[in-house]
This record gives structure tokens, sequence and C-alpha cells, in this order.
């Protein structure tokens, strides 16, 4: 029999530090973001699947599926988000059950940062082994983000929750920049072969996350109580009857599914756009890695004062339209990109810069709305449905690009599908009467929404 781990709600005392420790693991796994979903890992995998198809003309072949080498990182990312609405809602029922939010958070980064680090060993045309690691990875990576999420109501009340939400996507903007610029020198350094430089980069990401997510898991504090289970079997059983139950009750709360709806569309156009603008950048624009990954770098800094100044804004004018303006912005975005000129490093930093102000404060400001609108108790089981389209993990977004490559063989026309993506998403969340929701939903509703 397991003795469960009795642990306290977060009390006043001890809520600044919780939230200080909150804060470092979006450092820790924003690595991952910057690193590897955004710089590093697209290309690389696509040069990988090029060498073993024999050239780009040829196809590689997964689980039964012949892909042209240019659509195979996507058709992994499709892959790792179908996985992911398997294994984020089991997460987060688990989570909540059991109340052992910080073991279960602990094991995903534990898996996810060894598969990152695994990256060291794909090369050649191992492309396959650049695969099955990326499943293992983009899935622990969103499930112990459905954890991570969850703790926000639980160490900040409704009427903080922007600026705390939006202080630890800027931190995570800070950290995930840190290592890249770190990574950039190494790549840029000519001190090492190009194809090794990024294999360090890329496994450096696994060593970053799994260090820095210490400091969270020791500071932050389980709910409540864990309820007793024999085994591991009985936790699960429990906990799907629980997800079952929760998907039931969405019923009950038709505005908060009408934001979950409005969000899973605009961030599938966001987290597309961040994936594969590297993609776009070599493949289409013909821009050098210099360019691609300084760019980025650009935006990890000049996001973190994006996130906070988002969140001051919200306060002034409200949270709904702080969020509605950034999504006009991203809309224009993907516009203007699809004009660039190839080699036109100029133009493709004045789009960067552009993401940048908007990156972090559509994100935080979104996942401190949605707080708001889910019942307390519950949050890991809803942050699951939250995160099954966050932080790279777009489904429809992904699945859009990989059809797009394959019928029309054309970046362009692939990054110009995305802007469906923004204009849907900007009328459902016109729609949604929020501070109905939040009242439904049993929570406080705050001045500035």
């Amino acid at each position: 029999m397991t003795v469960p781990q009795v642990v306290g709600e977060a009390l006043p005392q001890d809520r600044r530090r919780q939230q200080r420790g909150w804060y470092w693991y979006d450092w820790a796994d924003s690595a991952f973001q910057a690193t590897v979903l955004t710089v590093f890992l697209g290309p690389y995998l696509t040069s990988i699947a090029t060498t073993a198809a024999g050239g780009e003309d040829g196809f590689v072949g997964f689980l039964g599926l012949d892909l042209r080498p240019k659509a195979y990182f996507t058709a992994m990312v499709t892959i790792s988000v179908l996985l992911q609405i398997v294994v984020m809602p089991l997460v987060g029922a688990l989570a909540d059950h059991t109340g052992r939010k910080k073991q279960i958070m602990g094991t995903l980064v534990a898996l996810g940062s060894a598969a990152t680090l695994g990256f060291f060993f794909v090369s050649g045309g191992g492309y396959l082994l650049g695969g099955w690691l990326f499943l293992l990875a983009n899935v622990t990576f969103g499930a112990a983000r459905v954890v991570y999420d969850s703790f926000l109501p639980q160490i900040a009340d409704a009427d903080e929750r922007d600026t705390i939400s939006s202080r630890g996507w800027g931190w995570g903007f800070l950290g995930g920049g840190l290592l890249l610029a770190l990574n950039l020198a190494l790549y840029l350094s000519g001190a090492v072969e190009e194809g090794l430089a990024v294999r360090v980069s890329l496994a450096s990401a696994g060593v970053w996350w799994a260090a820095f997510a210490i400091i969270p898991l020791v500071r932050l504090r389980n709910p409540r109580a864990a309820v007793h289970e024999a085994t591991a079997a009985r936790a699960l059983a429990g906990s799907v009857r629980q997800l079952g139950r929760t998907i039931a009750d969405l019923r009950r709360y038709p505005r908060t599914l009408l934001f979950l709806a409005a969000y899973l569309i605009y961030n599938d156009g966001v987290q597309t756009v961040i994936g594969f603008s590297a993609t776009y950048a070599d493949q289409e624009l013909g821009l050098g890695k210099t360019t691609q990954i300084s760019s980025i770098l650009m935006v990890q800094f000049v996001a973190f004062g994006g996130a906070l100044a988002l969140g001051r804004l919200a306060t002034r004018i409200g949270t709904k339209r702080t969020v509605l303006g950034s999504l006009v912005v991203w809309t224009a975005v993907v516009g203007v990109a699809y004009f660039l000129q190839k080699g036109a490093a100029v133009q493709f930093y004045a789009i960067a810069l552009l993401i940048a102000v908007v990156l972090g404060g559509t994100q935080a400001l979104s996942r401190s709305l949605y707080s708001l609108v889910i019942p307390p108790g519950r949050e890991a089981e809803y942050f699951s449905l939250y995160q099954i389209s966050d932080k790279g993990s777009a489904f429809l977004g992904s699945l859009v690009l990989t059809l797009a490559l394959q019928i029309t063989d054309s970046y362009r026309a692939a990054i110009i599908s995305l802007v469906v993506f923004f204009v849907v998403g900007f009328v459902l969340l016109m729609t949604v009467n929020l501070p109905r929701a939040i009242r439904e939903a049993g929570n406080r509703v705050p001045e500035h929404i």
C-alpha cells in the first residue's frame, strides 16, 4: 500500500515563494520550445530525411506513410499531437484525482528531457530515431505543461493572474533566449562541424530543461492530500472515470467550451507559425542559419518586454480586448509573410519583431483568462484540454501545412493558409461572454476582464 503524501493548500506566507518557483519552470522548458521546436529540429530533421530519401524528390516511410522529406517534420508534429490528445487529458485527470502533481510533473520532465538529450545521437540518415525521440519529447513536454499550468489558480488570486502568468511567460523567454544565445555562439564559432553543433544544441535543451525544473519541483506544493491508491492501475482507472465526468460536465459550461474552441483555433495558428518559421526561412526564403537563429533570438528577448507590456495593457483596456488586438497583428504577420522576397533578411527581421511584441502576451493572457472560466479543484483536467493546442502542439495547423505541402509543393501556399486560424479564432473569442463564463464556473470576475 502506497503511503500518500499529505500536503496543504498554498499558505499566504509561502505563496510568493511558490510563485517565484513557478516562474522557473517556464525558464526551464522554454529551452525546448526555442532551441528544439522553433530553430534547430525542423530544418535538421528535414535534412536527415532528405539524406535518407536520396534527395528532395524521394520519399521516406514512417508507420506505413510515404512522406516527402519536406513534410516529414510537420507529419511528426501532427502524430505527436494525436498522441497528446489521448495522453494529456489522462495526465490531467490523474493529477487531480491523486493530488500528486509534483511527482507526475517530475516523471514527465525526466522522460522528456532524456528524449531531448537523445537528439545528440541522431545523424546521417537516422530520421526514424529522430522521429521517435521527437514524439516522446513533445508528448511529455505538453503533458508536463498541463500539470504546470494547473498550479496557476493555486498560487495566484483572480486579480493577479494576468500579472503572474505574464511574468512566467516573460521569464521563459529570457531562459529560452539565453540558451539559444549560447547555442548560437557555438554554431557560429566554427569550432565544431555544423551537424555536431546542431546535435549539441538540441541535447543542451534536454539538460537545461531537467536542471532548472528542479527549482519549481522543490518549491511548489501539492494542492491537497493525495488519494490512497493500492496500485497504479487503480489510480489510472479512477482518473479515467473522473475524466469521463469532466468531459460530460463540459455541457454545463458552454461559454467555457466556446472560449476553449476559440483558443484552440487561434493558438493552432500561433504555434504553427512559430514552429514553421525556421523551415520557411530556410527552404522558401533561402536565409542562412545565422539569420534564422538571430531573428528567433531577438524574438526571445523582445518578447520578454512584450509579455509584460501586454500584461499591463490588459489591466487598462481589458484582457479580452488585448488578446483580440494581438490576433489582428498575427493576421497581418501571416499575410505579409506570403510576400517576403527571397534573401530579404531585413524584411524577415521586421516580421520577427512584430511576432515578438504580441507572442508572449497572446499566450500569457489566454492562460490567465482560461484559469478563470474553469471550476476550482479540477484545474489539471481542464488545462489538459487547453494544452492540446499549446507550445508547438498545433494539430490542425500542422495538418494544414502537411496537406498544403503535399498537394501544392509550395511553402508560400502553406504559410498563407494559416490566416484562417486567426480570423476564425477572433470571431469566436468576440462572441464569448467572459464575465458570465467566469461566474458559471464558480469564480469571481476581476475588474479588468
